[in-house]
């Protein structure tokens, strides 16, 4: 594989990394958390949770899996890479 494949999954990891590390900052622990500040402590759900967290549930799930894909992703092209080289 080209050595620009890896490049790409590189940056996209270093920005899904920050991404996944501000989203989960901004989950509601027990007594409230960042995402009270932001205006995510209004709940208006019948679940007792808000709109506003429930997105951010879905959005950190999505870039989890995108980080994932990029950790396995970069895995199989350095076993690729090791194993062409050698």
């Amino acid at each position: 594989m080209p050595i620009w494949f890896a490049y790409t999954l590189i940056v996209l990891l270093v920005i899904t990394s920050v991404l996944l590390t501000m989203l989960i900052l901004l989950h509601r622990g027990k007594g409230g958390g960042l995402s009270s500040m932001f205006g995510g402590g209004v709940s208006s759900s019948l679940a007792g949770s808000s709109v506003a967290e429930k997105n951010l549930d879905r959005y950190t799930v999505l870039v989890s899996i995108v980080w994932f894909a990029c950790i396995i992703g970069l895995g199989l092209w350095l076993k690729l890479a090791l194993n062409n080289g050698a």
